[in-house]
C-alpha cells in the first residue's frame, strides 16, 4: 500500500476489536534506577512477523558520571536493531564496527552464524546530567540465512525515508511500508517505523504484511473505540485492514511487522535459532573462550570483559 489516507476506508471504529488478536501489557524491571520494558516474547506471542524481541529502555534521567555498560556478549540467528529517542550508545562489534548512535539513525547488526558486540553510554554523554530513552528489538532471521557472515550496517537519521501528512509523522526504520523503503539489508518481509501522531490524527496500518503490531511509546491511540496507552503492544489479525486514531494527547508508535517465519524459533539466554542444536553448539564455543578460532571473537577496541556463559 502507498501512502493515501484519504483513500483508506472507513475510520477507527469500523474495525471489531477482535481485529486484535493479541494484547501484549510488559511488565516493567527496575534495573537500579532505569527501566526496561519487555515486550516480545511474551507468553501468548513469541513473535510478530521476524521480530522475536521487543524491549523499551527508559525513559531515563542519569547523573554526572553515569551511564549503560553492556559487556560484549554474543548473538547468532537474528538481527538487532537500536533505535533510540533519547541519548547515545556506543556500538563496537566483532566485525570491527565502532559507531555512536543517537536519535532517529539506525544500527542494524546482523549475528547471522556469530557475533559479538558491546553497547556502553559514550563519555560525552556521561560528561553531565543526561536521558536516555530507546527501543532494542531482535529479528529472527530464516533458516536460509541463519548461517551468514555476520555484518553491521548504520544508517544516518537522514537516509531514512519520512512521510508526513495530515498529522502523521513516520520514519521508516527497516523494510518496506507505504511504498517507501529503507536501506538497510533485510533478509525476509519486514517493516518497522516510528510514528508521531498529533491529537485525533489517523494512521491506516500497511495492508500489504501478513502480520503487524503497534507499540504505544507516548500518548494513546483508539482501536474500535477503546482506547489504549502507552507501554501496550497489539498484534492484529491477518487480512484486516486496520485505521488507528489518536487520543486527545496525541501518540507516539512503534509500528512493525512483516512475513511470518517457518517454524517457531527457540531462544535461549542472547541466542536465537530453529534448533536446540545450534544453540548447544554455541553455548559451547562462548564457553571455551577460543578468540578469533570459531564463531566468536571480541570487538577489537573492547576485549577487556565480556557477559560469561549463564550458569
Amino acid at each position: 500500500m502507498s501512502w493515501n489516507p484519504a483513500l483508506e476506508p472507513g475510520c477507527p471504529d469500523d474495525v471489531g476489536v477482535d481485529a486484535i488478536e493479541t494484547l501484549i501489557v510488559p511488565r516493567a524491571r527496575d534495573l537500579g534506577g532505569f527501566e526496561v520494558r519487555r515486550a516480545l516474547p511474551a507468553p501468548n506471542r513469541q513473535m510478530v512477523g521476524p521480530f522475536i524481541f521487543f524491549d523499551q529502555a527508559g525513559p531515563a534521567e542519569l547523573l554526572t558520571g553515569q551511564g549503560v555498560d553492556v559487556r560484549p556478549h554474543p548473538h547468532i540467528g537474528l538481527g538487532t536493531v537500536t533505535y533510540l529517542f533519547r541519548g547515545d550508545f556506543h556500538h563496537r562489534d566483532s566485525t570491527g564496527a565502532d559507531q555512536v548512535i543517537r536519535p532517529g539513525a539506525l544500527n542494524w547488526m546482523v549475528a547471522g552464524r556469530g557475533v559479538t558486540h558491546s553497547e556502553r553510554t559514550t563519555a560525552t554523554a556521561r560528561s553531565g546530567p543526561h536521558s536516555l530513552f530507546g527501543i532494542q528489538t531482535w529479528i529472527a532471521l530464516p533458516e536460509s540465512h541463519e548461517d551468514v557472515a555476520p555484518s553491521f550496517e548504520h544508517h544516518g537519521k537522514e537516509a531514512l525515508p519520512v512521510i508526513e501528512d495530515r498529522g502523521v509523522s513516520l520514519r521508516l526504520i527497516l523494510g518496506s511500508a507505504y511504498g517507501k523503503a529503507a536501506p538497510a539489508t533485510m533478509f525476509s518481509e519486514t517493516f518497522y517505523a516510528d510514528v508521531r501522531l498529533e491529537p485525533g490524527s489517523r494512521l491506516p496500518l500497511p495492508d500489504d504484511h501478513e502480520d503487524r503490531g503497534i507499540y504505544v511509546v507516548e500518548g494513546s491511540i483508539s482501536v474500535a473505540g477503546r482506547d489504549y496507552a502507552a507501554a501496550q503492544m497489539m498484534v492484529f489479525r491477518p487480512g484486516d485492514r486496520i485505521t488507528v486514531a489518536a487520543g486527545e494527547r496525541g501518540a507516539r508508535l512503534m509500528i512493525l511487522g512483516g512475513a511470518t517465519l517457518a517454524g517457531p524459533r527457540y531462544i535461549w539466554w542472547n541466542f536465537v535459532a530453529s534448533s536446540k542444536e545450534r544453540i548447544e553448539a554455541a553455548k559451547a564455543e562462548w564457553r571455551a573462550q577460543n578468540w578469533g578460532q570459531g564463531r566468536f571473537d571480541l570487538p577489537a577496541n573492547d576485549r577487556d570483559e565480556h557477559i560469561p556463559l549463564p550458569a
